[in-house]
């Protein structure tokens, strides 16, 4: 909920909405995780909804995924995350954390892997969030507004 003096116009509230939401997106931006605390999430998300049976050996950030979010390599039991991840919300990390978790437990996409994810309660969110990431970056970008 968002409390807002009455005494401002809709132009003004939806600027200080806007204004509210940028300065929070920067302060999840700012709270990056490192490969010990990826690890240490995989453990937390793994014994929640997949009751602690992927153990991933490695769990870390890589910079030459620019197609795929994520990916595993069960018999290594590795798994790697895109940097392009980092700075979003926090439950679309989660979900492709335990998208790849769930891949060290059934390979492919078949409904014994999307049985795994319904668990947890934002994949739906989550893979429209990342739907409309890659929508948007197809979308043709303009230039710059400029002020005169």
């Amino acid at each position: 909920m968002v409390l807002i003096p009455a005494r401002m116009s809709e132009a003004e509230e939806q600027r200080w909405v806007t204004t509210m939401l940028d300065k929070l997106a920067a302060q999840e931006s700012k709270r990056m995780l490192g490969d010990a605390e990826l690890a240490e999430r995989a453990a937390r998300l793994s014994e929640q909804y997949l009751g602690g049976r992927a153990r991933p050996a490695t769990v870390r950030w890589v910079t030459n995924q620019n197609t795929r979010w994520g990916s595993c390599t069960p018999a290594e039991g590795s798994i790697r995350l895109s940097h392009r991840l980092q700075g979003m919300p926090e439950y679309v990390l989660d979900y492709v954390l335990l998208h790849e978790l769930a891949h060290l437990l059934v390979p492919g996409h078949g409904p014994g892997f999307w049985r795994l994810l319904d668990a947890y309660p934002r994949t739906e969110r989550a893979r429209g969030y990342l739907e409309g990431v890659v929508a948007a970056d197809r979308l043709p970008h303009l230039p710059a507004a400029r002020s005169e």
